[in-house]
């Protein structure tokens, strides 16, 4: 084990390397103001310990952690805004490619998975997340609930399903149910 100091502020393709996910996905994620980036001269800087804290959160942070795969913008603000409401810490992301990275790093209290994604069938990052988590429950939510994708996931065991348009209380009940604490409805 080495004791060379890490640097705090890591460029992109750091970060990068640093999270396991492809350099387009970092700019993406930097863009869109879900890694925590500051712009030095022309070159945008990650700070390490931000990444550490609000990326990769550590499990005794208390705060339940939930990583939402699915592609839609509209939902996936929706979540933000669900998830940051009811206290958890949350990742959220548009591909299989990014979730996998992230589940590679850490285990997450809670996954909503959408079955249509652009780069894998739902259903194989379905099996790739359980491999890699056996525990982590998984909600799926999709808008074809008589999908053969899903039909191969309902025969590997019982299943928490919802159906698009999603919609806040619906989320609400779900986290609940699953033995989480919601988010207060104003």
């Amino acid at each position: 084990m080495s004791n060379e100091v890490q640097p705090e502020l890591l460029t992109v393709k750091e970060t990068a390397e640093y999270l396991r996910i492809p350099l387009p996905t970092v700019y993406y994620l930097v863009q869109r103001g879900q890694l925590p980036a500051i712009q030095i001269g022309g070159r945008r800087r990650i700070k390490r310990s931000l990444l550490d804290r609000d990326i990769l959160r550590n499990e005794e942070s208390g705060q339940p952690t939930v990583l939402v795969v699915d592609d839609d913008p509209a939902l996936q603000t929706l979540f933000k805004q669900f998830l940051k409401k009811a206290g958890f810490g949350r990742i959220v992301v548009g591909s299989a490619a990014e979730a996998l990275s992230f589940a590679d790093r850490q285990s997450f209290d809670l996954v909503f998975l959408d079955l249509k994604l652009p780069d894998m069938a739902g259903d194989e990052l379905y099996a790739k997340l359980k491999e890699l988590h056996p525990e982590m429950p998984i909600v799926i939510i999709t808008g074809y609930p008589d999908s053969e994708i899903l039909s191969k996931i309902l025969s590997s065991g019982p299943v928490t399903v919802i159906k698009k348009p999603i919609e806040f209380d619906q989320l609400n009940r779900t986290v609940r149910i699953l033995g989480h604490k919601g988010a207060e409805v104003s």
